[in-house]
Order: C-alpha cells, then structure tokens, then sequence
C-alpha cells in the first residue's frame, strides 16, 4: 500500500475516474460544468490547497482534479460531497449537483427524456430490442457492453443511468398512457444470460399490469406490417400536438406536421391490430418465464 492509500483509501484510478467527458456540441452542458470547475478551484486555491493534496484528501489522481476544475469531466454527486467538506464550504459545492446532474445526460437523452415528461400519451412499437422504457439496468447494460466499437465501462455506466432515469415517466402522477408493440425475436432474446433475461420478462409483466400501460408482442409468424421498416415512435401532449418518428418514414427525422402524424398514426395502429392482444401477450411472456 502507498502513502497515499494509507492515507486516503483506495485512490481512484483512471478507470473511475469522477465523471463523464463532457460532449462539446451541448453548449449548455459545457458552460454549466466550466463554471462548477471554476468555482471548485477558486475555492481550493482560497484554502491554500495544491491539486495533488486536494486530491488526495477527496481520494482522487491529481489529474483528475485539473480535469474537473477545467470543465473536461463532469463530477459526480459524492465528488461534490467529498469536495465540499474537504473545502468547508458548508453545502455550497455540494449543492451544485441540482445544476450538474441536469447535464451529466447526453443531450439527444435529456431532450427525449423531456419530451416523454411533458407528454400525456405515448405509443411505441419496438423492432430490433426491448424499449429502453421497459429494460432493466441489466439488459441495458448488456446492450450497451456488445456495442463494437466497445464504450469505456465508465460511458456504459452513463449511458446505463441516463436510460433508467428516462423511466421515471412511469411514477408520474397524473400518469400518461403508455402503449408499447414489441417483436417476438427480441423478447425471447436472452441478453445477458439466463438471470438477465428472466428478470427482464418479469419487468415486462410487471410494467404490464399497470392500469395506464398495454403491452403487446408482435408474433414472429404473423404476416407483413407497417413496422417492417424499423420503429415507430409517438408522443402527444397536454395542448392537443403531437411529435413522431418512424425509421421507415420523412427520412428518420422528427415530424409535428398533422398531415404527416396521420401516416404514422395510421401504421401504428394497424400494427397494433395485428400484434396479440394485451392479455394474450402478458400470458405469451409468462410462458416465456415458465421456460427458463
């Protein structure tokens, strides 16, 4: 053990390093995580602390300091909490988390995310994966550890956290209604091994059940539908409008335009007249479950 571990713990590696790269196209993100950094090190250098022994008194590499305080890394929460009582700043550092943690998501995450808050009715239909909605930290973990090129297990991680916090659109009150299709392939996909998958299918009977949600599967030996072409996606608000996206329609692109949400609503709903009946569906999984 060094000095340093003797003195501070177990000293973070690069591997853990405190946070995330910040994505320079997210002119918002960038500008919130350049000012917490400078207020991080305006008040190391008030107290007359060098980098080096900052960082070890909050159990990190020096380097790492500078990367925060730089605006290069956004810090997590317990660096915030381990900062703030290394600086004795009274929950001044510690409460800049509420800022931080509204951009440690990438951008095209937080704007989905909003979007699927503010909206009162939400209609999915799901062909290659099960929804990021309805995944478990597991299976999206082991979705994310098969991307090629592979993420850093520190990108996993993030990108892990910012799909569950999306999911949070199941605890609102009122609550929205929710309808999902998703195709038979990938529900009997095992990804992440056997307990991976089991604990995913039980997720899906679970969220299932809800009174404002209908799920359906999509049968593998069913005829030709509208979603051959990829996914469909549609949210519709408080005010009467409505956004879309179709992989197989306007070019991939998000449409608000009525005459093209027509199109899209009307292929939805004829996959959803040919996928299995919420109840039929909920007992396709079950027996699903009963086979593992």
């Amino acid at each position: 053990m060094t000095t340093v571990e003797a003195e501070t713990g177990r000293l973070k590696s690069e591997a853990d390093e405190p946070g995330w790269e910040v994505d320079p196209d997210d002119e918002w993100g960038v500008a919130v995580i350049a000012t917490v950094g400078r207020q991080l090190k305006l008040r190391r250098e008030a107290v007359g602390m060098r980098a080096a022994e900052f960082g070890r008194a909050i159990g990190y590499g020096e380097d790492l300091v500078y990367k925060v305080e730089g605006g290069k890394r956004i810090p997590r929460q317990e660096y915030l909490d381990r900062a703030d009582e290394v600086l004795g700043a009274g929950g001044l550092v510690a409460a800049t988390w509420e800022d931080v943690k509204k951009v440690r998501y990438p951008k095209k995450v937080r704007e989905l995310g909003q979007l699927e808050g503010k909206a009162v009715e939400i209609g999915v239909y799901e062909c290659n994966s099960v929804h990021g909605l309805l995944q478990t930290p597991g299976h999206a973990r082991a979705l994310m550890e098969a991307a090629q090129p592979p993420y850093s297990p520190d990108d996993v991680e993030r990108m892990v956290a910012a799909r569950l916090a999306r999911q949070t659109v199941f605890d609102r009150d009122p609550a929205p209604s929710l309808h999902f299709v998703l195709e038979e392939a990938p529900v009997r996909r095992q990804v992440g091994g056997t307990m991976v998958w089991r604990q995913q299918l039980e997720h899906l009977l679970e969220v299932g059940r809800l009174n404002n949600v209908t799920l359906q599967v999509m049968p593998t030996n069913t005829d030709a539908h509208p979603g051959v072409d990829g996914k469909i996606e549609l949210l519709k608000f408080p005010d009467g409008t409505a956004v879309g996206r179709s992989d197989g329609a306007f070019n991939g692109r998000a449409i608000a335009d009525p005459r093209q949400l027509r199109i899209l609503e009307l292929r939805y709903g004829t996959i959803r007249a040919q996928a299995l009946p919420p109840r039929e569906s909920l007992a396709f999984i079950e027996n699903l479950l009963g086979e593992t």
